[in-house]
């Protein structure tokens, strides 16, 4: 799959017919990646982290409240067992080392 940025996931096609076909050429690294100074390697980063961020499926406000209220609840429940089993430590040193 290639975007208007182009695929990480797939290596150029261009760079592997070169490098097959001339085997005495030095083969570059990185594709086009690597032509790139630091200032355009961070503008293609950006580019892509857009990109990606188009694809996201976002919670509607209704599904957010409703993930948010399990994870609320789900947390108070983890804190009350932990507090129970934390009680019947202290109980059971004090019994023992009374």
């Amino acid at each position: 799959m290639t975007d208007a940025v182009g695929s990480i996931d797939m290596p150029d096609a261009q760079d592997e017919a070169a490098a097959s076909s001339d085997d005495k050429k030095k083969a570059r690294k990185g594709g086009k990646r690597g032509k790139k100074g630091p200032l355009g390697r961070l503008a293609l980063f950006y580019r892509q982290v857009v990109a990606e961020l188009r694809k996201v499926v976002w919670p509607t406000r209704n599904q957010l409240s409703t993930y948010t209220t399990v994870v609320i609840v789900f947390v108070v429940i983890m804190i009350g067992i932990v507090t129970v089993i934390d009680s019947g430590f202290q109980h059971v040193v004090k019994y023992v080392f009374g």
